[in-house]
């Protein structure tokens, strides 16, 4: 069985000191505080919760050395009873990993680590522990059968409290014992139909260290641990794990401040998502991975014009132009945040999370695909997509705009790609010819990109009714495009000559 976390369901092995191990399957999802109180009033389980008060004391060194490994140790008191759990995992903050669980009771709040596995994981780090951050919560708990599956379902409500900073927290965890994973899915819709969810992406121990940092703003895409002698499915299913948490995190953000990185950072991850589908299409064959694709094209859609008008205002020469997009763009966002809370985007967010987990396209298409290696997927993906790019921009400076779009489009695929793989070409020789890869794709996809802006800026304008206001004409003057096609052409010829990694 292929393991997950992130926002996809996530298997953990948990050790006991008597080395029971146990393997279990979670969603979470987040919620207001108000929808919180209409879960617990209409309260569709079919039997009062058990409730319990608990308190989470999370530990790390000052260096935060346990967490940049992936680790994360806890000691949790829920009545008199204190659990200490040692987490690990691939240290992929985006990624879908198994991870790893040891689990004891202890008399205190000083963690023991007398067993010589966990005094290993920790690295000689154990004297340096010291307590970072603690989690409050009170935990409405319910066992529920669903269809054939038995599955608990965990309302915490409360917050995480960490120095002289405190976040409220609220969420819900379902976590499968027995049966179907689809239960999960059966059991977040229908709690989305009595009060509005959204896919959860954070543990507790991450809420805890974004509130020790700095205000949580864009987030970029990172690398998502990969081997190569894991199965292409594998592959596949982890990186778009990580394109759905960078999504979610952003997303967040946006709910916070009309922040322009966090809407591009948005956009970026839902078309790293839809391009890793493009370019893995030779695993699929399902129904549902047609409609998903649509629906991940329209909710980019719904960023676009807001991150148009936000290149054209850092483009704008003229205090009237700039004027009349700032207000253009606040209601581009009111549109954009419409968007991310209608029913639509949420659902989407769990009928990927669904699909990528355990969708039929694991069982009903080609087994000998599935299985085959992430390098050999990498090696096919690559090749076609830089002769398509290597092709398709031989002659730039004469070619139509839309030939040019097709090549961005190519160009985008293959930098993704090249992104997406990057883990299984970690070789010093590689690692550098990766590198330089990467350099002459930025450059030119930089070029395309703004030949790009230049070649719509026209029909944006329009669709805003700002064609006739002072400075609008200097967003495309053939001068600029001029002088970009000439760099595109160079970039270009910078990217072919450049030796490709995978080769």
């Amino acid at each position: 069985m292929t393991h997950h976390a992130g926002g996809v369901p996530s298997i953990a092995v948990k050790r006991g000191g008597a080395e029971d191990i146990m393997q279990e399957t979670e969603l979470k999802l987040e919620l207001s505080q108000s929808g919180a109180r209409s879960l617990l009033k209409k309260n569709p389980f079919g039997s009062p919760p058990t409730i319990l008060q608990q308190r989470s004391i999370y530990f790390d060194t000052t260096g935060w050395d346990l967490s940049k490994r992936g680790l994360s140790l806890r000691i949790r008191q829920s009545g008199n009873e204190r659990v200490q759990t040692l987490k690990a995992g691939d240290g992929a903050a985006a990624g879908s990993f198994t991870r790893e669980e040891w689990e004891r009771p202890v008399a205190g709040d000083t963690p023991i680590l007398d067993d010589p596995r966990i005094r290993d994981l920790l690295a000689g780090d154990g004297p340096k522990l010291t307590p970072l951050f603690e989690v409050h919560v009170k935990r409405h708990r319910w066992n529920v059968i669903e269809g054939d599956a038995t599955v608990e379902v965990a309302l915490d409500t409360g917050k995480v409290v960490a120095a002289d900073r405190e976040a409220p927290l609220c969420e819900i965890e379902l976590e499968k014992k027995a049966g179907s994973s689809r239960a999960l899915f059966a059991l977040a819709r229908k709690v989305d139909l009595i009060t509005p969810t959204h896919l959860g992406v954070l543990s507790k121990a991450e809420r805890g260290y974004r509130l020790l940092g700095s205000a949580p703003g864009a987030v970029k895409s990172a690398a998502t641990p990969l081997t190569s002698d894991m199965s292409a499915a594998t592959a596949f299913a982890r990186i778009a794990a990580a394109c759905l948490k960078q999504f979610r995190l952003n997303e967040t953000a946006l709910g916070w401040s009309r922040d322009a990185d966090a809407l591009h950072q948005a956009r970026v991850s839902l078309r790293r998502l839809r391009s890793l589908c493009s370019i893995c299409k030779s695993l699929f064959d399902d129904s549902r991975f047609d409609h998903l694709r649509e629906e991940l094209k329209w909710l980019a859609s719904e960023l676009g014009e807001a991150r148009n008008i936000d290149v054209m205002i850092g483009r704008a020469s003229s205090e009237a132009l700039s004027s009349r997009l700032q207000d253009a763009r606040d209601d581009a966002y009111a549109a954009v945040e419409a968007s991310l809370s209608s029913v639509r985007a949420r659902s989407l967010m769990i009928d990927a999370t669904e699909w990528i987990s355990i969708g039929d396209w694991r069982t009903q298409s080609d087994e000998k695909l599935h299985e085959q290696s992430s390098r050999n997927l990498a090696l096919g993906v690559f090749d076609k997509f830089w002769k398509k790019v290597a092709k398709g921009g031989s002659d730039l400076i004469d070619a139509d705009d839309e030939t040019r779009h097709k090549v961005r489009i190519a160009a985008k695929k293959l930098r993704y790609a090249a992104e997406f793989f990057e883990p299984l070409y970690n070789g010093n020789a590689e690692a550098k010819r990766h590198r330089r890869f990467i350099k002459a794709m930025k450059g030119l996809q930089d070029h395309l990109g703004s030949l790009n802006d230049i070649a719509t800026a026209p029909d944006m304008l329009a669709t805003l009714e700002l064609s006739d206001v002072a400075g609008a004409k200097d967003l495309f003057s053939a001068e600029d495009k001029s002088k970009l096609l000439k760099d595109a052409a160079e970039a270009h010829d910078a990217f072919v000559n450049t030796r490709r990694f995978w080769r």
